[in-house]
């Protein structure tokens, strides 16, 4: 497992090939190895947070990652 702080208040968190985005304590994107696709939450927090998911993926040089439920996004990191 590798945690990396990325910005003031997000973490990523890499394990199993794949990298998921955490703001504050709650995962809101993610590299979904098993897909082969970045996802983030359809959920939305707060504007701090989507402009942490804006932002990790800009990073990422990727923009149009798929929507996915929340649910998805936890059971990822169970």
């Amino acid at each position: 497992m590798d945690i990396q702080n990325v910005g003031s208040n997000m973490t990523e968190v890499g394990f199993d090939g794949n990298r998921v985005l955490y703001s504050y304590s709650t995962p809101v994107a993610a590299w979904d190895n098993a897909k082969g696709k970045w996802v983030r939450t359809d959920k939305f927090w707060s504007q701090t947070t989507s402009r942490h998911i804006n932002k990790w993926l800009k990073m990422n040089a990727w923009i149009d990652a798929v929507e996915v439920p929340q649910i998805e996004l936890d059971k990822m990191v169970a």
